[in-house]
């Protein structure tokens, strides 16, 4: 169900009530995020509330809320899934796989080349992904 808060901020709450709604990241996750993504050749958006980078449409990695998620192939995910013990598939919502994407665990954070090894590997897994075409809106008809 979707409400609109004095604010007009829409929200969407689950079937039994909860509170979806993304908390913003904070600034200093975010200018670490922004500075390890240094010069990757990507398109930026901002999505989950935080910025998001994209290769070829793919999406590769992204801040959500308090964690930096990375997308990765299989072998690298269950890599970063058996060595880190923060790390985790990535749930925007609970019980929301998104299955090709781990949470990047905190202890990566504080190394920045560890950290810029796991975005290289991301974009290197999107970059290798068939181009996603835009798919166009479709126009409302007459009412």
């Amino acid at each position: 169900m979707t409400t609109t808060t004095e604010f007009g901020i829409l929200v969407t709450t689950g079937g039994k009530g909860v509170d979806m709604r993304w908390k913003k990241a904070s600034g200093a996750l975010t200018e670490l995020f922004e500075t390890a993504m240094g010069d990757f050749p990507a398109d930026k958006r901002l999505m989950f509330g935080g910025s998001a980078y994209f290769v070829n449409g793919n999406m590769f990695a992204a801040v959500h809320q308090g964690a930096i998620i990375v997308r990765l192939a299989e072998e690298d995910r269950k890599a970063m899934l058996a060595s880190y013990a923060g790390a985790a598939p990535f749930e925007p919502m609970e019980g929301r796989t998104m299955r090709e994407y781990v949470t990047v665990p905190e202890a990566l954070y504080n190394d920045r080349e560890a950290l810029r090894e796991s975005l290289g590997r991301s974009y290197a897994y999107a970059a290798s992904l068939p181009p996603k075409v835009r798919k166009r809106r479709k126009r409302a008809g007459p009412r």
